[in-house]
């Protein structure tokens, strides 16, 4: 049985990181103990504590060396991570020091990709030593990487959560949906379309039961037609594009932002097709609990900004 988090806790140290991500380097004890000021004696004392503390073998002895195990590839997995999260937390503080700059971990499902970066990249101009690390990913994931600490704070939606009272929500603007197609798709200049226009396209769509999905099987079922059979699933905006520039028969649901952004840049057009339905918005979502930063206040200031902005418009 895998020992408890406190005990692990209490017994990992360090140089017991080091040590596992230099091993792998090295595959040799004499190697990784050189790297980390040990003793080769003293390496081999240190692993074994580690698989110890573990409470299985890390690493096989072989004639090649030391090769890890499947448990050992995990635990310099996360050994890696750990050192990246020490070192993010050094430039943090001594941003915090100098009095400027600081690192934000933020996410975005797909649709608000265009939101977010427009108030990143004005963050990035009044913060010019602020770092940033962005995710796109679906509100699920994003939310599990709130809930680890992984992101300070993500544009998505608490509604796909079965424990949405781990989170503090803003609500930031409604979602407004469009079609897109290939650029040159001979609909694109009707004056209207209807859900039954294009039920005979193939549609590239979210997985099912996200919300994107879910609101297209409503519009489906509401205009009394048969969902498509034949998908294509991707939560991928560049494999969506692809698909759009390489067959003119494939359309596809997104935000309306997304939408425009494409068009703007001549990759897609815009049906004329209006959807009946309302997706659920986007929120401003954080761990609750958790202590904002300057930056991420400043962040929530410009999103709600341009959410204010586009409700007016």
């Amino acid at each position: 049985m895998t020992p408890s988090l406190n005990s692990i806790m209490s017994r990992l140290h360090a140089r017991h990181l080091r040590l596992l991500i230099e091993l792998d380097e090295h595959r040799s004890l004499l190697g990784a103990a050189s790297s980390v000021g040990l003793t080769q004696p003293g390496a081999s004392k240190a692993l074994q504590e580690i698989e110890t503390t573990f409470g299985t073998v890390l690493f096989n002895r072989t004639n090649r060396g030391l090769e890890p195990t499947a448990a050992g590839h995990c635990a310099i997995r996360y050994a890696r991570l750990l050192q990246t999260d020490i070192a993010n937390l050094r430039h943090d503080l001594d941003a915090i020091l100098r009095g400027v700059g600081g690192r934000l971990a933020v996410g975005a499902i797909m649709g608000a990709v265009p939101l977010l970066m427009k108030a990143v990249s004005q963050l990035a101009s009044i913060q010019p030593q602020m770092s940033f690390e962005i995710i796109e990913d679906t509100s699920q994931s994003l939310l599990t990487q709130i809930e680890s600490g992984r992101l300070d704070i993500a544009l998505c939606r608490t509604s796909v959560s079965n424990t949405p009272q781990l989170f503090a929500s803003t609500f930031v603007q409604d979602e407004t949906l469009a079609v897109i197609a290939n650029i040159d798709h001979p609909l694109k200049h009707a004056p209207s379309l209807s859900l039954a226009d294009l039920a005979e396209s193939r549609w590239i769509v979210y997985r099912a039961n996200m919300p994107m999905r879910v609101q297209l099987e409503r519009e489906f079922h509401d205009a009394g037609l048969r969902f498509p059979l034949h998908l294509v699933e991707t939560t991928s905006i560049l494999a969506t594009l692809s698909l759009l520039q390489n067959r003119p028969d494939f359309v596809a649901l997104v935000s309306i932002d997304v939408a425009r952004q494409c068009a703007m840049n001549q990759q897609v057009s815009i049906l004329p097709l209006s959807m009946g339905s309302v997706s659920d918005p986007y929120e401003l979502v954080t761990r609750k609990g958790s202590q904002a930063t300057p930056a991420m206040d400043t962040l929530t200031e410009l999103l709600l900004l341009q959410g204010r902005q586009r409700c007016d418009s």
